[in-house]
Parts: structure tokens; C-alpha cells; sequence
């Protein structure tokens, strides 16, 4: 009889990978990130584990937002007091806090529970080109790869 593999915790490697937002949609760089963190593009996927990579995003302040979405997509957010509604709209957010914006767009395409959060702790988001994890020796994703492959670290 065959059975599923499924991955033990001491089993999984991760690797750290490096995604440069610049001229991207803000979805599409969110959706490849999530995937990345969750460890979809691994053979040895389990989705009750965290089995996924650590991943820095550089230049969310160039990240894209399509069509009228800067003006018409707002960002809510509540104190927890009768009246306390904030609204922003992504114009002002990605002027002020862009990091926030990629990091929020991620977030909520992970799970919503103790493995999402665990997943979001391996997620670092950069405003430009600079960051601070040389010593880890990330992997540039999705360099020199065309639309029909499936993924992977390139050159």
C-alpha cells in the first residue's frame, strides 16, 4: 500500500530567497511571496507544517497598483471603541508606509491562524534595494524564467 509522504519538522530546509517588486503588480508579487512562504513549490509540501522559505521583498515602494486602485482601495482598520473606524486609501499608504501595503497584501493570503503566523515571521519587506541579509546568502527568484515554467531560483 502507498502512503503519502509527509514531511517531519526536522526534515525541512529553508532557504532564503531575494523578490525585487520594482514595476510589478502589487497581487502578483503578494501571490508568489505567499507561495513561497508556505512551501508550495516543494515537492515535500504538508500543508499542516511550515515547510516553507525565508523571503525578502526589495522596492515595495515601486510595487504597482492597476487600474483606479490607488484612489478607489482603501485600507480599514479599527481602535476597538464605538466610532473608531480608520480609513486610508493605498495612494497615501504606499506614499507613507509601502512596506505596510506588501506586507498586509501577503498576509492576508497566508492562513489565518498560528501556521500563518509563523509563516509571517519569516517574511522581510524592503522600501528599496538595501537590505541587511547578505551574511544569508539569498537566491534572486524568478530571474531569467519565462511565463510557462513553474518556478525556481534563477541564475
Amino acid at each position: 500500500m502507498r502512503t503519502t509522504y509527509m514531511a517531519k519538522p526536522e526534515e525541512i530546509k529553508r532557504n532564503w530567497y531575494v523578490i525585487d517588486a520594482a514595476g510589478k503588480p502589487l497581487g502578483r508579487v503578494a501571490t508568489e511571496v505567499a507561495r513561497l512562504l508556505r512551501g508550495k513549490h516543494k515537492p515535500e509540501f504538508t500543508p499542516h507544517l511550515d515547510c516553507g522559505d525565508h523571503v525578502i521583498v526589495l522596492n515595495a515602494a515601486q510595487t504597482v497598483l492597476t487600474g483606479r486602485k490607488l484612489e478607489q482601495k482603501f485600507y480599514y482598520r479599527h481602535s476597538g471603541y464605538p466610532g473608531g473606524l480608520t480609513k486610508i486609501d493605498y495612494a497615501t499608504m504606499m506614499d507613507k508606509k509601502p512596506e505596510k501595503a506588501v506586507y498586509l497584501a501577503i498576509k492576508g493570503m497566508l492562513p489565518h491562524n498560528r501556521l500563518g503566523r509563523a509563516m509571517l515571521k519569516k517574511l522581510r519587506v524592503y522600501r528599496d534595494d538595501q537590505h541587511s541579509h547578505q551574511a544569508q546568502q539569498p537566491q534572486h527568484w524568478g530571474e531569467g524564467r519565462d511565463d510557462k515554467t513553474e518556478g525556481g531560483p534563477g541564475s
